[in-house]
C-alpha cells in the first residue's frame, strides 16, 4: 500500500489534502526519465529553451492567484507575502531565459597554441526544497538548472508541497521536452535518498537543516556529486550609534519575525551600540507589536502561524521558564499554530536563544561598546548566512562588512535576495552560491581545450 502524505493548513488545523507519495522505485524512474530529458533538452537550439523557460515564467505570471494560495495554506504565509513570492519565481525563469546565450568561457594565453575553456551542462540536478518558501527556493534553483542545460527532479518538503506540485502540472503542459522537470514528492528517506545517491544525478542543490546537510554530503560523497547547500542561519543586525535610528527600528522587526520568524536568513542576533540600546528596544518592541497576526487570508495580515504543532513546541523550548521574554503582539485564540512575537533584552551570549538557529518568532537584542566588539558578538557562531549593518559611516560599513563573517550582507537594509546577485552562506550555513550569474557555475562542468599551433 502507497504512502500517503496528508498536508495540514497551520491556521485552521484542517487537512487540505492527502496524496500518495512517490517510494524508491518510483523515485528511480524519474531520475531515469531525467537523463533521456536532459539530451533532449541540450539539443534543442538557445532560442527555443530561452523561449521555454520565457514560457514557464509566463504560467506561473497567469497563475500566480492559485499558486499564492496554495502556498499560504500549507505553509501559513500571509496571501500578500505568497503573491509577491511566486511573482519572484516568475521574474527568476525570465532573468535566467536571458542568460542562456550568455553562458561565455575564455581564452585563455599559453604557449605553443590556443586555449579556451566551455561550460558544459552536467546532467540531471537533483533539487530537495524547503518547507519555509517551498516554490521560491526550488525556482532559485530550477532557473539556472535548465538554463545551464540540466535536466530537474524536485523533491518539495513534506509539509509544504503544493504549490510546488501544482508548479509541475503546469510545465508538464508546456511544450518542453517531457519529464524534463519533474515533481517527485516522499519522504527524505525514500525519495531524498534516491535522489542524493543515484548515480545518474549529477548534482543535488538541498535547502535545510544543517544536520540533514551533513547527511546529504555524506550520502553524495559515494558517488563524487557536486553539492550546492543553504542551511541554517543565525544572522546579525548590527546598529550603531551613527545609524539612522528610526528607520533601523521600523525595518528590524520585519527582518526578525517576517514569515514569523520561519526563515534562514533571519536577524534573530541585534546587536545594538550601548549608547542607543534602550530606544531601540523600546522603539522595537513598539513596532514589533504593530505587526497584525491572523488568518493568512487576510490582505491586512503581516504574520501568520507557525507551520506545524512539532515545530511551534521546538519554538518554545527556546523559552523556558525564568527566561525574561517580552510578548510583542497577541496572537489568535483557537485553532492554528500560532505564537506572538517574542523579544529577550541582553541574554547571556552563550545562551541558546543566542547560539541556537530558532526558526520562529524569537529576537536577542544584545548590547555592544565598540566597533571591535560588534563584530566579535557578530562572528560568535557557527553559522553564516545574511546579516546586516546599520550606520551612516561609510568607512566603517565597509571595514565591518569585510570583517564579518557571512556569506550576504545588508548595509542600511535588510533585505538578503536579489535574483540578479549570489545568494548563500559559509560555515555551517553551507557552500555554493544560488542566484545571479553565479549560480550558473553550479549547473556547469568547466571544460578546457587546447590547441596546438606550433609547427
Amino acid at each position: 500500500m502507497s504512502a500517503v502524505n496528508t498536508v495540514i493548513n497551520p491556521a485552521t488545523e484542517e487537512v487540505i489534502t492527502e496524496f500518495a507519495v512517490a517510494d524508491t522505485a518510483a523515485a528511480e524512474q524519474a531520475v531515469d526519465r531525467a537523463a533521456q530529458a536532459q539530451r533532449d533538452w541540450i539539443a534543442l537550439p538557445m532560442a527555443a529553451r530561452r523561449d521555454a523557460l520565457l514560457a514557464i515564467a509566463a504560467t506561473v505570471d497567469a497563475h500566480v492567484e492559485d499558486l499564492a494560495g496554495l502556498e499560504s495554506a500549507d505553509v501559513g504565509k500571509p496571501i500578500s507575502d505568497a503573491r509577491a513570492e511566486i511573482g519572484g519565481v516568475a521574474e527568476c525563469f525570465r532573468y535566467y531565459a536571458g542568460v542562456i546565450d550568455k553562458i561565455l568561457g575564455d581564452t585563455i594565453p599559453v604557449e605553443g597554441g590556443v586555449d579556451f575553456t566551455f561550460r558544459e551542462p552536467l546532467g540531471v540536478v537533483a533539487v530537495i526544497a524547503p518547507w519555509n518558501f517551498p516554490l521560491p527556493i526550488a525556482s532559485w534553483n530550477i532557473a539556472p538548472a535548465l538554463a545551464a542545460g540540466n535536466s530537474v527532479v524536485v523533491k518539495p518538503a513534506d509539509l509544504t508541497p503544493l504549490s510546488t506540485r501544482r508548479f509541475g502540472e503546469l510545465v508538464a503542459g508546456l511544450d518542453l521536452p517531457p519529464h524534463l522537470v519533474q515533481v517527485v514528492s516522499g519522504p527524505g528517506r525514500t525519495v531524498g535518498s534516491v535522489l542524493t545517491a543515484h548515480p545518474s544525478v549529477a548534482k543535488v542543490s538541498f535547502t535545510g537543516s544543517t544536520e540533514t546537510g551533513r547527511q546529504v554530503m555524506r550520502t553524495a560523497a559515494d558517488t563524487v556529486k557536486r553539492i550546492t547547500l543553504e542551511l541554517g542561519g543565525k544572522s546579525a543586525s548590527l546598529v550603531f550609534a551613527d545609524a539612522d535610528l528610526d528607520r533601523a527600528i521600523a525595518e528590524a522587526p520585519g527582518a526578525v519575525f517576517g514569515n514569523t520568524g520561519q526563515d534562514c536568513c533571519a536577524r534573530s542576533r541585534i546587536l545594538v551600540q550601548r549608547s542607543i540600546f534602550d530606544d531601540f528596544v523600546d522603539g522595537f518592541v513598539a513596532a514589533a507589536r504593530g505587526m497584525r497576526i491572523g488568518d493568512p487570508k487576510d490582505e491586512r495580515t503581516v504574520l501568520g502561524p507557525l507551520v506545524s504543532a512539532a515545530h511551534r513546541a521546538s519554538v518554545q523550548s527556546f523559552l523556558p521558564p525564568g527566561v525574561e521574554a517580552t510578548v510583542a503582539g497577541e496572537a489568535p485564540e483557537g485553532p492554528g499554530f500560532w505564537m506572538a512575537p517574542h523579544v529577550v533584552v541582553d541574554p547571556d551570549p552563550s545562551s541558546r536563544i543566542v547560539t541556537d538557529e530558532i526558526f520562529g518568532p524569537v529576537a536577542a537584542i544584545l548590547p555592544f561598546d565598540t566597533e571591535d566588539d560588534a563584530v566579535r558578538l557578530a562572528n560568535d557562531t557557527v553559522y553564516g548566512l545574511s546579516g546586516s549593518i546599520w550606520t551612516n559611516d561609510v568607512g566603517r560599513a565597509l571595514r565591518v562588512a569585510r570583517r564579518v563573517e557571512t556569506g550576504t550582507l545588508s548595509i542600511n537594509s535588510n533585505s538578503s535576495v536579489r535574483v540578479q546577485t549570489p545568494f548563500g552562506g559559509c560555515k555551517q550555513s553551507g557552500f555554493g552560491r544560488e542566484l545571479g550569474l553565479a549560480a550558473i557555475d553550479g549547473y556547469t562542468e568547466l571544460k578546457n581545450v587546447f590547441v596546438k599551433t606550433a609547427v
